[in-house]
């Protein structure tokens, strides 16, 4: 036997995340020069980093050589300020996806349940399977969650709930009432966690106060991104939102300065931007007009959209990507979430979106 095999079954059943092609990957293999290759497969934030992040961080790097601070104070500070919730109300995490992990390793256990729906973010059943855990896929409806049978999906076996809103990655969208009716559903034994990654690019009219949510269901866990609106993927930050012992609980099991120094500064200093927030919003709302045009030029099937991407249906989505890679472009292909006749385009700049454009008949042929 060997030492791989003495891992858990529930560890070798998993199937590794796979992220976008990074863009230096592609110029290796297709010998193209990076400077040509145009990068919709991430859901990055084409403007880059908020000028006063990027100032923050110029002058953090003089304490690299100290070790953060791990309790992030300055980030939760200026958190509980921007969201009103206390600082005994927030965790931070390496990136969102840390705090969908902490969640598992807090409040599943070997053959206990999560449900989430079909088409949903993958690290979903990627965090429950790697505690042991049992994931719950629920069918979508019209792409999206179906709460009604998500609820009726609930046993007594049941820890953790995930709703992503807006979803990753078919971009659809729950009105708050909706949500907020599935919380007075949901037994109090189970946590929910709603993941709101993508909610700064929501209009005002489709906004809703889940902090507010807070105070009435302890069971509610708001997850939120510095990595898409705000620019700062490759710094890998994120926070959740809380009751004071569940975030306890998910400190108690975090790691020890899991958010580094770079991200503190950034962070804190993006979310004092807002003047790149609205900036990066505008531009996306224009990129969302240019390719859902587009694809209705080509009679292309694509899906709704309330994040900062589209899913278009393109028949052979595998096919249709390795073409358009050949062509210098790298958007996502997403048969691993049951998706294979769909791609997922994130939208970039004017530019980068009419490469693309461009590019996608010859891709179809």
């Amino acid at each position: 036997m060997s030492i791989a095999d003495q891992a858990p079954d529930y560890i070798r059943a998993i199937s590794p995340y796979q992220p976008g092609k990074p863009i230096s990957e592609l110029a290796r293999e297709m010998g193209l020069v990076e400077a040509s290759i145009v990068k919709l497969a991430s859901n990055e934030n084409p403007l880059g980093i908020s000028p006063l992040a990027k100032e923050a961080v110029a002058r953090a790097v003089a304490e690299l050589a100290r070790y953060p601070d791990g309790n992030g104070f300055a980030l939760k500070a200026a958190l509980s300020e921007r969201t009103g919730v206390a600082m005994n109300g927030i965790v931070l995490g390496n990136g969102s996806n840390d705090i969908l992990e902490l969640v598992a390793r807090t409040f599943l256990t070997p053959g206990a349940e999560a449900v989430f729906s079909q088409h949903a973010f993958a690290v979903y059943p990627l965090a429950t399977m790697a505690v042991g855990a049992r994931p719950v896929t629920v069918p979508a409806k019209d792409f999206g969650h179906d709460l009604a049978a998500m609820a009726a999906a609930i046993t007594d076996k049941t820890g953790v709930v995930f709703i992503a809103n807006p979803n990753n990655p078919t971009g659809t969208f729950l009105p708050g009432p909706q949500i907020e009716a599935f919380l007075q559903a949901v037994p109090e034994r189970v946590l929910v966690v709603l993941d709101e990654a993508y909610t700064e690019y929501l209009s005002e009219a489709d906004r809703y106060d889940a902090i507010s949510w807070l105070a009435r269901f302890p069971n509610l866990l708001i997850s939120r991104t510095f990595s898409k609106a705000y620019g700062l993927a490759g710094l890998r930050v994120g926070y959740g939102l809380g009751h004071p012992s569940v975030i306890d609980l998910l400190n108690r099991v975090r790691q020890p300065f899991n958010v580094n120094s770079l991200a503190l500064a950034a962070a804190t200093a993006a979310l004092g931007d807002d003047e790149f927030l609205a900036k990066s919003a505008a531009l996306n709302q224009r990129g969302m007009v240019q390719l859902t045009e587009a694809f209705k030029a080509l009679s292309l099937e694509w899906i709704p959209s309330w994040g900062n991407f589209v899913t278009v249906k393109v028949g052979d989505g595998d096919a249709v990507c390795r073409k358009l890679l050949a062509q210098g472009v790298i958007v996502r292909p997403i048969g691993g979430y049951g998706m294979p006749q769909w791609l997922r385009v994130s939208i970039g700049l004017p530019e980068e979106n009419a490469r693309f454009i461009a590019a996608l008949p010859q891709a179809l042929a």
